[in-house]
């Protein structure tokens, strides 16, 4: 046989398998030549020969800084600018809270910065100025979040005309301060459980707004507690009928409730406010519970987008069921998903930045009677940190692609973009944060004790982004959106359907799974295969791929006797390593297209090192997949795990230009045990020294 022949009939089983078997012992058989050790390799065994790459910062930082850097350091220079607008370490969390209030009205009072006018018209502009904001202060970020995106978006894109009119300005120049009330104490994930309900009285017009028990009570909403005047409320709409039931419930909306007075700050009649309290982070959110005791609201109250209700209460809706109507309204509110998971980026940058930057600085030990060496210089400390720093490039590039994704889908109202945005955020908001959660104590560890003084940030940061991982969408059940999604792609393919933008790439990797690995493939292991693109894409999709068709197969096998809930259930690990799997594919992509996009060559490079060790080092990870379907053998097992150690090393060798790469303002990484300059100096003085 042909060593170079694949098999391509998978109609018969048992010919498959003996034709592939007679492959594999055709190469032992007539093996192939032995491939040359790679030169890049072999400097593994004298570190100091390797050769290290010129990289031009200015151009690095210009490709990554974006469009809107402007506007972004205008932020900056603003809160520098004013001291008694910095948040101080240790501060009090009622002190927090109303700093945080000042900080946000000198933004738009002072500086001028209406954040609100970019949250539908330039998506980008917005998530640009909540970065810079969340670099400031975290709690800054998030109260900036609930009331622009969250509160402000609510009206804009579930309201109609007469909304926008109403509550824009007031909105815009925090006069009208809200919240966005949608989780219970009783249901988060599970909105359409929610059991606050909006029933519609005819002979006066208007909604009657109650919590019908105690799981009911609006939990967790920001500015509640505080400083917020109106809140979005999510509610079950009831309707009268002259039926048997005498009512009629037509699915969550929206409806916008007063909840204190504009001028004196009371409660109003009706409405019961609670503080929820302190927090493990974000402690500079006013994060309040509420309660309705029959509370009526005008019938023009009702968000009315997606439904609406006349004064007869006749209900109207272009949407003709519960369930697309819901999906609508969620999709709407899918930027808050978005800003979370370009958001983390953030963090990350930051925290690695710190770590990077320390572990240059930091001596320890060295060989006998030589001067101490650099803690970066040590293998397990590079392999801490470098992949790190080359996922936080992925991740960069991978969120820009999500936020023109979600730019376009505001302009084009394209109900397929609607629902690739909505599986893509879903994937990157979980991926990423929980990414991000866990990097951010590896950070911390990387600085040994220092890393632990409040000063140095990690701390602050580690418990302020802590909850990105749950909300606008707990992690978990994100994935499960991710995996349901892929499952929904997969029966389409197979039906003739057309697959959506994201998962084009299936329809390829999907038959190339069908077909057996190809074992001379398999073997190849020269560096210029390994760091070839189209190899590791290759890779990570034919990963996927597998998955894919394996959960497939099994959800039909245990659907027959545990039914559809049962049979997700048992397969939960599955699809959540699928739609990790997924996104990991999605960011790979993401980055090698930046990469070949780069103008500047010297950065160019740079990247490409940078993303072969992304790629290598999630291979080398799971190499036991690849092993255990023949994907790779093992000399080209040995050859990943070889180039990777190699890639990590030659990454260190830039690890300094590449977070200046980042281009983040000073103040924002001011960890004193990150400084260039007098490190130890600016930390003892910090303690009175």
């Amino acid at each position: 046989m042909n060593p170079n022949q694949t098999v391509e009939d998978e109609s018969h089983p048992s010919i498959t398998a003996a034709s592939r078997r007679i492959q594999c012992l055709s190469l032992h058989l007539t093996p192939l030549p032995p491939s040359q050790p790679s030169p890049q390799l072999n400097m593994l065994t004298c570190a100091k020969a390797a050769n290290k790459l010129e990289v031009d910062k200015v151009s690095l930082s210009t490709y990554m800084r974006g469009k809107n850097r402007d506007i972004q350091e205008k932020i900056i220079e603003f809160f520098e600018s004013r001291p008694d607008l910095q948040t101080p370490v240790g501060v009090s969390m009622n002190e927090h809270r109303e700093l945080c209030m000042r900080q946000l009205v000198a933004l738009v009072r002072e500086a001028k910065i209406k954040p609100f006018r970019y949250v539908v018209d330039d998506p980008a502009k917005y998530f640009a100025i909540t970065e810079a904001i969340g670099s400031i202060d975290v709690s800054l970020g998030i109260k900036l979040g609930v009331q622009f995106s969250l509160w402000g978006g609510s009206v804009l894109n579930l309201g109609t005309e007469k909304h926008r009119d109403k509550y824009f300005d007031g909105i815009d120049n925090l006069d009208y301060p809200g919240c966005f009330a949608m989780t219970e104490l009783h249901h988060g994930s599970n909105v359409q459980g929610l059991q606050t309900t909006a029933t519609f009285d005819p002979v006066t017009d208007e909604f009657i707004i109650d919590t019908p028990n105690d799981g009911a009570i609006k939990w967790w909403i920001g500015n509640a507690s505080v400083h917020g005047k109106f809140a979005t409320v999510f509610a079950k709409l009831i309707l009268p009928t002259h039926d048997s039931k005498k009512v009629s419930d037509m699915g969550v909306h929206a409806f916008i409730i007063p909840i204190r007075d504009l001028n004196t700050l009371q409660t109003l009649p009706g409405i019961e406010i609670h503080d929820c309290g302190h927090k493990v982070g974000l402690n500079g959110v006013d994060n309040g519970a509420l309660r309705f005791r029959s509370v009526r609201i005008p019938r023009d109250n009702l968000l009315n987008r997606f439904g609406d209700v006349s004064q007869d209460g006749k209900y109207t809706s272009s949407l003709p069921t519960i369930n697309k109507r819901f999906a609508a309204m969620l999709g709407e509110l899918v930027g808050g998903r978005v800003g979370l998971a370009y958001a983390s980026v953030g963090f990350l940058k930051i925290s690695v930045t710190i770590a990077v930057r320390y572990s240059l600085l930091r001596q320890q030990f060295g060989p006998p009677e030589q001067p101490e060496v650099s803690i970066l210089d040590y293998q397990s400390q590079q392999h801490k940190l470098m992949p790190m720093l080359a996922s936080s490039y992925a991740f960069h590039f991978a969120t820009q692609y999500l936020v023109q994704k979600y730019s376009e889908m505001k302009k084009m109202h394209d109900e397929q973009l609607v629902a690739d945005v909505h599986a893509l955020s879903a994937g990157l908001k979980a991926y990423v944060t929980s990414y991000t959660a866990k990097s951010l104590s590896t950070c911390r560890e990387a600085c040994g004790g220092h890393g632990y003084a409040a000063v140095n940030r990690f701390g602050s940061l580690r418990n302020d982004h802590d909850i990105f991982q749950t909300f606008e969408g707990d992690n978990t059940v994100l994935m499960q959106q991710v995996a349901a999604d892929l499952l929904k792609q997969y029966k389409d393919k197979f039906q003739g359907g057309t697959l959506s933008v994201t998962w084009n790439y299936l329809r390829e990797s999907m038959n190339t799974y069908l077909s057996q690995p190809n074992p001379i493939i398999a073997r190849w292991e020269s560096a210029d295969h390994l760091r070839d693109p189209k190899f590791q894409l290759d890779a990570f999709r034919y990963r996927t791929s597998r998955l894919l068709q394996s959960v497939a197969a099994r959800l039909r096998k245990h659907s027959k006797t545990l039914g559809t809930f049962g049979a997700w259930n048992r397969c939960l690990n599955h699809l959540l390593l699928l739609a990790e799997s997924h996104t990991e594919s999605v960011i790979l992509a993401k980055f090698i297209e930046a990469v070949h996009n780069c103008p500047d060559a010297s950065s160019r490079a740079a990247l490409k090192l940078v993303c072969d060790l992304y790629a290598l080092d999630h291979i080398w990870n799971d190499i036991g997949t690849y092993r255990n379907v023949d994907y790779v053998a093992p000399n080209k097992a040995k050859a990943i795990h070889k180039l990777t150690e190699y890639l990590c090393f030659q990454v260190r060798n830039i690890a300094g230009e590449l977070v200046d790469g980042f281009d983040l303002p000073a103040s924002v990484t001011r960890a004193p045990i990150a400084m260039q300059s007098e490190a130890y100096a600016q930390y003892t003085h910090h303690i009175g020294f």
